[in-house]
């Protein structure tokens, strides 16, 4: 197998390595992958995350078992498994079935499972380079950008998604400065989108998710860029929670709002967002907290909680998606333009 490395994951000698994000951005811990049902733990516990990282993660894993030896039997149930461990991240189907293909063939080789995945990750890194591109002719000299959750290089093994945008433009020189909400209640912005922006340079305030409509209204925000972990075949799509309301709050105060995502977040089986489905997560994430710092529970242990990690957001209230292949209008979006991707 290829060397390979990103921010949020490493391919050395023959071995797989994933950074851990739930210890960011205090200790830069790489854990060594055993086998795959280790990274379906990994996936599950969000030490990866990331819509595109975890399929790559997922299918780099294929790969080195491939390199280990196992037949195609066993990578496909492995296969399975790994595409089972995470609901709402469509990238992980979408990988995951790319490389079914390759096991299901008639011609079927481990060399030939080990190159798609390689393909893989190579494709990301160029498909983050053009939204980056795409994204960043939106973005005018000194704006105010507020990002949600985390998008950059810890959620691909690119520049990222809208971070990639928001890096993009700062290489471009254009003087800009973001808001990062901290994201309730993993603290993705708080902890990781931070942690980024800290290595790239690029000036940033943290922000209680609730202070946005404030911000808002004072005119202190010109543009909006989130991610996406899976895209409706209408525009509609899920994203962490806490998007949905940032959305409203930006058509409110017509404050134009971009969701920035590779093609491979598009779902071509799924019609709108009601098709979505929406992951629940464990209750103690809200009880309380838990990081490098151990686990702290402010709550009532017995409390009843309600986590949903994803809410869904319409075209209706954005301005548009920016895709590797450009910027899809709210007009284009209700034209049903996103659906010519799947017909060519």
């Amino acid at each position: 197998m290829k060397n390979l490395e990103s921010r949020g994951l490493r391919v050395q000698d023959n071995q797989l390595y994933i950074l851990d994000q739930t210890k960011l951005p205090h200790e830069e811990d790489w854990i060594k992958v055993g086998d795959y049902l280790h990274m379906v733990n990994i996936i599950k516990e969000l030490k990866t995350r990331g819509a595109p990282l975890i399929g790559i993660s997922a299918g780099m894993m294929l790969a080195l078992s491939a390199h280990r030896g196992a037949d195609g039997a066993q990578l496909e149930m492995e296969a399975l498994a790994l595409r089972e461990s995470r609901p709402t991240a469509v990238n992980l189907m979408i990988i995951i079935d790319r490389l079914l293909k390759v096991i299901r063939d008639s011609s079927f080789t481990c060399t030939k499972l080990i190159e798609e995945a390689e393909n893989a990750f190579a494709e990301d890194v160029e498909l983050c380079r053009k939204m980056g591109e795409h994204g960043a002719a939106l973005i005018n000299e000194g704006d105010n950008i507020l990002h949600h959750c985390n998008t950059g290089g810890l959620a691909t093994v690119g520049i990222g998604t809208a971070l990639g945008v928001i890096e993009t433009a700062h290489h471009q020189g254009k003087n800009i400065h973001v808001y990062v909400d901290e994201t309730r209640p993993l603290l993705q912005g708080g902890r990781l989108t931070a942690y980024e922006l800290d290595k790239v340079g690029v000036p940033y305030t943290i922000i209680c998710d609730n202070m946005v409509a404030h911000l808002m209204s004072l005119g202190k925000i010109q543009k909006v860029f989130v991610g996406s972990d899976r895209i409706a075949l209408n525009g509609d799509f899920a994203n962490k929670i806490g998007t949905q309301g940032v959305a409203t709050l930006a058509h409110h105060f017509k404050i134009p709002f971009y969701t920035v995502a590779p093609y491979t977040t598009i779902d071509p089986e799924c019609e709108d967002g009601s098709g979505i489905p929406i992951e629940q997560r464990n209750p103690d994430e809200v009880r309380g907290a838990a990081g490098h710092f151990g686990k702290v529970i402010w709550s009532p242990t017995n409390a009843n909680v309600y986590n949903p990690a994803f809410d869904i957001t319409s075209r209706d209230i954005i301005s548009g998606i920016v895709l590797d292949r450009g910027l899809y209008s709210r007009k284009m979006l209700q034209d049903g333009k996103l659906k010519e991707i799947f017909n060519t």
